[in-house]
């Protein structure tokens, strides 16, 4: 049975991990297994139509900062030294926590910018030790083509896995590239190099077991994000994870991150606070396909970088002992953004979404004014039971009424801050598609549909109606076009008072040219 202290929040995020790795839902399928994973779906819930995003900056920033990415303007990352980042008008899940007696620690890939300005240590974490891109872009300055003058890295190449603390005092120093320093003290522990991702992921383990530890001792509410560079492509395995499976590079680095898993679920088994802490474990987005045999798979259409169900379907598993009943399956529509308000209700302020919209919330020497766009999903985690069950009830989107779930829509954006469809309640309509496929994904555009196309969630889960012989299929359900309609106009609406923070970034050859020349101008080291 779980205290009646504040809960302590565990969050465990991995990379490009696709729905059906975990062999928890893969039931075997793929041969291996994740018991550790599985032990939290066993002692917790998993979900079924857990939605992230359909990319890492995307998916990352939607859990953190409790909205669609679209707002804060991070459906997509900027290149290195890029000023595209997570803004101090955002309010993180550390922030928010904070006035509640809370400290929070990061550890692993950040992915929400490079600035010292946009670290997590200005953003309400107390400490953080990890990387701030993805590992392909980690490892480019050993590719054997890879300009060997100095300067060029000076100015272009990526930053070194950093440590950083907050502090009381502002740092006025200018690093250069990477900007005033500000409220923190950062130390760069060296580059990311192919070598090291091979135990990277150790080294943040390290970090957040000591960090868990510090705080049980203290007897502290805390909240962990705990980011591994597993599975994102490349995967370097040190020799002792290598060939574990039979099966490939991809199986045996999901053994791997299992154990990472199973090292964290120990060591709240050892400090006797496992009652009192959520563990979650998911991933920022859906698998990428393409790179297989380094790459994840799932058996919804599409993959990381579409508008298919494949690029946001996400596996999410949670265990809150006394909210979330043991064996609990559950098929409702549940997103990243509904965490930030839920963990805040549990640790004791359910109305942090109507203070932050009417501008009322303060934290971390901030008011937050923001829309934030997740649901409170608390009290319906306490009144699911056991076991999996049909989704609940047909309340209007966004009202819980009766036994109705509280989110009843999701909506989809890509990485150029295209809105490309909707789901309402069991009905998906798709207004853009990415035609492209493997590489293709991240070259071509989305093409717009005249008509958008209709998908039954609930029957064709998968996305194949359009691929039966029956065209006529996908229009059967186009009824849903006006309400649809109405709660995207709705929402939409919302950004009169809550405009886009900034604009996404591109990887366009007219943004790169800008992000060229910018540097350019500025010389090396800036």
């Amino acid at each position: 049975m779980a205290s009646a202290k504040k809960p302590n929040f565990l969050v465990i995020m991995g990379d490009d991990i696709g729905w059906m790795n975990p062999s928890c839902y893969h039931r075997g399928m793929m041969g291996y297994w994740t018991p550790h994973i599985d032990r939290i779906a066993n002692e917790g819930a998993l979900f079924t139509d857990w939605y992230g995003q359909q990319s890492c900056t995307a998916g990352r920033a939607a859990f953190i900062t409790g909205q669609c990415p679209i707002r804060p303007g991070l459906t997509k990352v900027g290149l290195p030294g890029a000023d595209i980042g997570i803004q101090p008008e955002d309010p993180t899940i550390a922030e928010i926590l904070q006035p509640l007696g809370y400290v929070s620690g990061q550890f692993g890939k950040n992915h929400l910018g490079d600035k010292n300005k946009f670290l997590p240590t200005v953003h309400g974490f107390s400490e953080f030790f990890g990387n701030l891109y993805h590992l392909n872009a980690e490892e480019e300055p050993e590719d054997p083509m890879y300009p060997k003058d100095p300067r060029f890295k000076e100015m272009f190449g990526p930053r070194g896995v950093l440590k950083a603390w907050a502090t009381d005092k502002e740092d006025t120093r200018d690093e250069k590239r990477w900007g005033v320093v500000g409220r923190q003290r950062i130390e760069d522990t060296g580059p990311l190099t192919r070598k090291r991702m091979e135990t990277v992921d150790e080294e943040f383990l390290g970090g957040a077991l000591d960090f868990i530890e510090r705080q049980a001792n203290a007897g502290q509410p805390f909240f962990c994000w705990m980011n591994t560079t597993r599975m994102h492509v490349w995967t370097h395995l040190k020799p002792a994870s290598q060939g574990v499976t039979g099966l490939g590079i991809y199986p045996d680095g999901m053994v791997e991150l299992d154990g990472y898993v199973g090292q964290l679920l120990d060591k709240l088994d050892e400090l006797g606070i496992a009652d009192d802490t959520v563990v979650v474990f998911t991933t920022d987005n859906g698998a990428e396909v393409l790179s297989y045999p380094d790459g994840g798979q799932t058996p919804f259409r599409g993959e990381k970088a579409t508008n298919w169900e494949g690029a946001f379907r996400v596996p999410m598993v949670i265990r809150w002992p006394g909210v979330i009943a043991p064996g609990s399956v559950v098929n409702d529509v549940c997103a990243h953004e509904d965490l930030m308000v839920t963990f805040a209700a549990a640790a004791g302020d359910a109305d942090v979404k109507q203070k932050c919209k009417e501008g009322t919330y303060t934290a971390n020497g901030k008011t937050f004014h923001v829309h934030l766009d997740g649901y409170n999903l608390l009290d319906a985690f306490k009144a699911h039971r056991s076991g999996p069950r049909p989704p609940q009830g047909n309340a209007e989107p966004g009202k819980a009424e009766g036994d109705a779930w509280p989110r009843q829509e999701f909506i989809y954006w890509n990485d150029d801050g295209q809105l490309c469809g909707i789901r309402l309640k069991n009905i998906k309509l798709n207004f853009l598609q990415q035609m492209g496929k493997g590489l293709d994904v991240w070259t071509q555009e989305f093409t717009n549909y005249r008509i958008p196309r209709a998908y039954n969630l609930r029957s064709d889960p998968f996305e194949r109606a359009d691929e039966s012989g029956m065209p006529f299929q996908t229009s059967n359900q186009l009824y849903y076009i006006v309400p649809a309609q109405a709660v995207v106009a709705k929402w939409l609406g919302t950004f009169k008072d809550f405009p886009p923070r900034q604009k996404s970034s591109s990887f366009n050859v007219d943004a790169v040219v800008e992000h060229i020349m910018d540097a350019a101008a500025k010389g090396p080291g800036r």
